[in-house]
């Protein structure tokens, strides 16, 4: 009987837990706002109805005295028990409270209530709060509090069970705390040392590929980790039957609005741990979670050690004053907010403009549209930057290509003496009725880029399709294009349809095209295909893989394949600038992502109205040094039309 229990809360599940346990401890009942007893152990806070302001006093002055403690309460027909909080670790109630709320359809409504609770307002007790779903309740709570005082870890760790009092059935729900919790939060602030980078070994999986870490290692933690229908970072998938290839959508709840996110392979089981893959990068790129920003100043006083904006592309004066345009002109001498990257041209750390970190869509301070473009998840520091870098190198090889009008190199696909390959082309012409066409892109640096087209060979559907691929193996490169190209060959083609004349008005004023998806459905119609006349129309003989790529590099360590972008980069005078964007959600699982910044290439947008192609020269000198024109070209020589990357 040495151990004492403290229990805070009034009703029927606090009455039965002090019944049950009252034999094999020293119990107490108290208000919160009473003084704790010395030798309070463990503090269990129970209620029949949900009390958020209770929950809160609780997490102060339990953290404060360093006392564990569970609650366990009933809302809106359901039992909570959990977390089990230990003050010392992160992972509290408002963590749990967070993640149930957002990944909730009604999380905005949830949000509201959960103020006005957390405010004071009155509580009734929940009507499905019944007698013998609160012994059950109890029953599971005294369960717990037996093996805590046994010495077991707690079961309910990061984890909430929901016991639904309709049915009685219970489920057991892992949520990950929150990087930016007020209450068990412990992020170091941002500084020049936690911004360096030294390259280490990372031994590849394959000697042929650019992965350290295999899926069959990941598959363990991704989906018992990040994907639950009620308190994970993706709560729910979708699979799609229509395309030639394994879909699968998952969602990630944001309090605004979901968010797909997509994977793409041969199985749908590979798709699924690719999605949840790419859902997290998409939710380190949103904000700060891994260092908390403490730098706030203007360009003009940090010059000597920041990023000077202007070198990654603004947009033009007159974008700045149309009406409503959702960005502010850079002025040198404003304030704002900056983050530590590392400069890999410089050694040494620089200050990036947080809106060029993470994302940039139209708010606050916003001088312009960044999205996740250079943003790469990595199973090392080394494999997230190099898949960075390839980001940038296809969307600035996509842009250049376009802005340029370049009459590219034809690829005879057949040449690559790829079986794989060869029954995607095949899959792709049968299944979905597509014939495929893809141009060497690749651009001064030697990173093999492609530009693939798909073309319709039936009358519905998108008449034509773009994407990009780079990678040092140009196989890989036109692979990996190829799944982008077939996740729109079913949907956006019923999109098409529906809306067309919506997108035949985008035909006479490019200014119309607002979304990503526009820029992909416009290039759906049959009449825009003349835009792609440079380069679908050339009658240029098909060229092999051998005749205009390289062999790739055959390192077994993905650093000595870094090691030797950086290099060639270095000489033409190109900076790599990573952010670190990794965040305690992905470093527990030793998954690493990061923002790569290459000023000077041509940034991805979306929204012709959001286009930055002046004071970027590359798109008027490349041309040149790749043979394509003479001379440098001028802007008004450059392609007016809405870019085609969907």
């Amino acid at each position: 009987m040495s151990a004492h229990v403290l229990i805070v809360g009034q009703g029927l599940l606090a009455d039965f837990v002090h019944d049950q346990l009252s034999g094999s401890y020293l119990v107490k009942r108290q208000s919160i706002k009473e003084e704790i007893p010395e030798y309070t152990k463990l503090a269990l806070v129970l209620h029949d109805a949900c009390h958020p302001s209770v929950h809160q006093k609780a997490e102060e002055r339990f953290r404060a005295t360093g006392i564990p403690w569970l609650r366990g309460f009933v809302s809106f027909g359901e039992g909570i028990i959990g977390p089990f909080v230990n003050p010392n670790t992160p992972g509290c109630s408002r963590c749990a409270d967070l993640r149930l709320i957002i990944a909730g359809e009604d999380r905005r409504e949830m949000w509201e209530f959960q103020m006005r609770m957390s405010a004071g307002e009155g509580v009734r007790r929940d009507a499905w709060a019944s007698r013998p779903g609160l012994s059950q309740m109890a029953t599971l709570i005294c369960n717990e509090v037996h093996g805590v005082f046994q010495g077991q870890p707690s079961n309910l760790e990061e984890k909430v069970f929901i016991t639904n009092l309709r049915t009685l059935t219970n489920s057991n729900h892992l949520f990950l705390p929150d990087p930016l919790c007020p209450i068990c939060s412990h992020l170091p602030d941002d500084a020049p040392e936690l911004a360096q980078i030294r390259l280490e070994s990372s031994p590849k999986i394959t000697a042929d590929g650019y992965r350290c870490r295999s899926m069959d290692e990941l598959k363990e933690v991704l989906v018992k980790d990040y994907l639950d229908e009620r308190t994970g970072v993706m709560n729910g998938k979708m699979q799609d039957f229509t395309l030639p290839f394994a879909d699968i959508i998952a969602n990630m709840p944001l309090f605004g609005a979901d968010e797909g996110v997509a994977g793409r392979s041969n199985s749908y089981e590979m798709s699924e741990q690719t999605a949840i893959l790419e859902g997290l990068e998409r939710y380190c790129g949103i904000g700060p979670r891994g260092k908390r920003t403490i730098v706030r100043d203007s360009y003009h006083r940090l010059e000597n050690h920041a990023l000077n904006p202007t070198r990654v592309g603004l947009h033009e004066k007159e974008q700045y004053k149309k009406p409503h345009f959702p960005f502010k002109p850079f002025h040198p001498d404003a304030p704002m907010n900056w983050v530590w990257g590392y400069s890999f041209l410089q050694e040494r750390p620089i200050l990036v403009p947080e809106l060029l970190a993470y994302y940039s869509l139209g708010h606050g301070e916003s001088f312009v549209y960044e999205t996740s473009n250079g943003c790469a998840l990595g199973g090392s520091m080394e494999e997230a930057i190099f898949h960075a870098i390839m980001e940038v190198v296809e969307r600035d090889s996509f842009l250049l290509t376009w802005y340029a009008q370049l009459p590219l190199p034809s690829i005879d696909l057949s040449s690559a003496d790829d079986k794989e390959l060869q029954l995607m082309v095949d899959r792709v012409r049968e299944v979905a009725g597509y014939d495929l066409h893809f141009y060497n892109s690749t651009m001064e640096h030697g990173i093999p880029s492609v530009w693939g087209v798909a073309k319709n060979r039936r009358s519905k559907g998108l008449n034509l399709i773009c994407a990009a691929g780079a990678n040092p193996d140009p196989v890989r490169a036109v692979k990996s294009t190829i799944y982008e190209l077939a996740g729109m060959m079913s949907r956006h083609g019923e999109k098409l349809e529906e809306n067309r004349q919506k997108y035949e008005g985008m035909l006479r004023d490019p200014f119309a095209v607002r979304t990503m998806e526009d820029h992909g459905l416009l290039y759906g119609l049959p009449e825009s295909e003349e835009r792609m006349n440079f380069l679908l129309n050339h009658h240029r003989p098909l060229r092999t893989f051998a005749e205009e790529f390289k062999q790739p590099p055959t390192n077994t360590d993905l650093k000595d394949d870094l090691q030797d972008i950086l290099k060639e980069f270095r000489r033409l005078n190109l900076e790599v600038i990573v952010v670190d964007q990794t965040s305690p959600i992905t470093e527990r699982n030793g998954l690493f992502c990061v923002k790569v910044l290459i000023p000077g290439m041509l940034p991805m947008t979306f929204g012709h109205h959001l286009t930055r192609v002046k004071g970027l020269e590359r798109v008027l000198t490349v041309p040149m040094q790749l043979g394509f024109t003479k001379s440098p070209l001028s802007y008004d020589q450059l392609n007016p039309n809405p870019h085609p990357f969907p």
